[in-house]
Order: structure tokens, then sequence, then C-alpha cells
């Protein structure tokens, strides 16, 4: 092993033993990170947006709770519990949480460093 390799073990845990952190007002995200790839559990107030955006990462979302309006490539799509969408890299997205709370598990590959920080 190198010298500044960390090695990572299996984990069981559930999300109420995850740290919760508040990335900027209305929204609750806590992060569960591996080696390659990153699972984040996102709650979001209603109505609140998050602005369309792209980035390198490969994502897929599963749609845990509420109803949300997804802007993808330009296209208006709503979703609600249950759906699952998929992001390839660089693919510009954005979403407007509806009447109730949403909640958002979303995977990365690779990790967002971005959200570490």
């Amino acid at each position: 092993m190198i010298a500044n390799e960390v090695k990572l073990s299996a984990l069981v845990t559930d999300w109420d033993k995850v740290p919760v952190t508040e990335p900027s007002p209305g929204i609750k995200r806590q992060m569960i990170v591996g080696e390659n790839v990153m699972i984040c559990r996102f709650t979001f107030e209603p109505f609140l947006e998050t602005p369309q955006h792209t980035h390198p990462h490969e994502q897929m979302t599963l749609v845990a709770k509420g109803k949300v309006r997804f802007f993808i490539d330009g296209v208006e799509t709503i979703v609600s519990a249950g759906d699952v969408l998929h992001f390839p890299p660089h693919n510009l997205h954005g979403a407007t949480m509806m009447d109730e709370e949403v909640v958002l598990i979303d995977i990365f590959s690779p990790i967002r460093e971005d959200f570490l920080t």
C-alpha cells in the first residue's frame, strides 16, 4: 500500500447515522463516499429550484419522495417517487421541487470532489 493511500472497508449503515450538511438554504445533504462512486441523499423544501448545470460525473437519481419538475437538455419532465433518472457526463439538467418535500438519492461516478470541500 502506498504511504498516502487509504484502505476502504465494507460499510453497512442507515441514513440516520450519516451526518447531515446544508449546502444551501432549503437543501440537506448526506453522503457516503467510496473509492470510485458516491451516494447522496438530498432533502429539498417545497418549490426549491436547482439551477440547470452540467458536470463531468455520470449521475443516477432515484426519486424517493415527492414530485419534481426536471429540465433535461431543455425538455421538461415531471417525475415522482419511484422514478429513476440517468444523466450522462456533461448532460444539462436542473430541477424545481413541486408542492411537497422532496427526497432524491443521487449516485455519482466518479465521486464529486466538489462536494467534499
